[in-house]
């Protein structure tokens, strides 16, 4: 296969293009550094600085490589950033994807395999959540994301263009050589990582009030490595001639915020202090997946779904990478 990877320089997109590259698969990556970093791909892989929505860009990569399916990261993934910036949100991750898709049929590309989000669930009604659950987001990512699958939907039909969305939320975890390193972090685990590291006095809990065991948020944490291994089975299920789908990636097990520190803790040997805040707009309670769909349609389940193991390659990778990708 020639895969394009949008967003291939990011944190699930460098270990997607790590994954596929150990698979023999050739890649090329489209990335415009706004939120990742070159270093994370390799030099031996063709790599684009530019914009997905930049058509003349998208169909010279494509023409010149013989790009036969795409992978789409690309895009902006913060549910706080997104309420204060719809705009930006609809625009970066809608409004870009449609021209990238344009793009992509007009020079005869079919297969797509999407990056979408559990969040295009909303306030769930039970949990864990399977793919049939209302659909109802309470942010603007989660809407931008909602939109684009059902873009997708209607490309089915009309262009023949087959797809997967892969809903997931909480990606986490590092693998040897690929961790977070996103300016500025939003994401809870390095967030917690930097109090040992000495870069945070504290620890923020938005939101101590919620209906759940502890009173914060529970989420369901995927490795990295994991989401990378569904991405590459999505893309051989549709090479194989596979309809399109939604299918959520999860380990069906949801841990709170505060559990979360505790074994962060653990793991680091050392006490993280927390400061209880407001809750945050548009954050639902409970995020659970159900995975079955994976499992059946895939053949995926995760490999490291303990989050002890979740906390403990990302402790590893920040204690080896304490500048990031700016090492050096």
């Amino acid at each position: 296969m020639n895969v394009l990877v949008t967003g291939g320089a990011g944190y699930i997109g460098s270990v997607t293009v790590e994954a596929l590259s150990a698979a023999g698969e050739r890649v090329v990556v489209l990335d415009d550094l706004s939120r990742g970093h070159r270093v994370a791909v390799a030099q031996d892989i063709p790599f684009y600085e530019g914009d997905i929505g930049d058509d003349l860009l998208v169909r010279n990569i494509v023409t010149s490589h013989a790009i036969t399916q795409v992978i789409h990261f690309a895009g902006l993934t913060s549910v706080p950033e997104s309420v204060g910036e719809p705009l930006r949100y609809f625009e970066n991750n809608t409004g870009k994807v449609m021209r990238l898709l344009t793009a992509l049929t007009s020079c005869g590309v079919r297969n797509v395999v999407f990056s979408s989000t559990a969040a295009v669930y909303g306030e769930p009604e039970h949990t864990p959540i399977d793919e049939e659950h209302r659909k109802k987001p309470t942010n603007p990512y989660g809407l931008s994301k909602y939109f684009v699958e059902q873009i997708l939907d209607w490309m089915d039909s009309a262009c023949e263009t087959t797809h997967v969305a892969l809903r997931y939320f909480n990606a986490a975890g590092a693998t040897a050589t690929k961790g977070e390193d996103h300016r500025p972090e939003t994401h809870l685990i390095p967030l917690i990582l930097q109090v040992p590291m000495g870069k945070r006095a504290y620890v923020s809990l938005y939101g101590v009030d919620y209906p759940t065991p502890d009173g914060t948020c529970v989420r369901d944490y995927i490795h990295v490595a994991d989401l990378a291994d569904a991405h590459v089975r999505a893309l051989r299920y549709l090479a194989d001639g596979g309809r399109s789908r939604k299918i959520n990636l999860g380990n069906g097990k949801g841990f709170s915020v505060r559990e979360v520190v505790v074994m962060a803790e653990q793991v680091t040997g050392t006490k993280i202090p927390v400061r209880e805040e407001a809750r945050r707009a548009g954050d639902p309670s409970v995020l659970i997946a159900e995975s079955e769909e994976a499992r059946n349609v895939l053949g995926w389940s995760p490999r490291c779904s303990g989050l002890e193991d979740i906390v403990s390659s990302a402790w590893e990778w920040h204690r080896s990478h304490p500048e990031g990708y700016r090492q050096g």
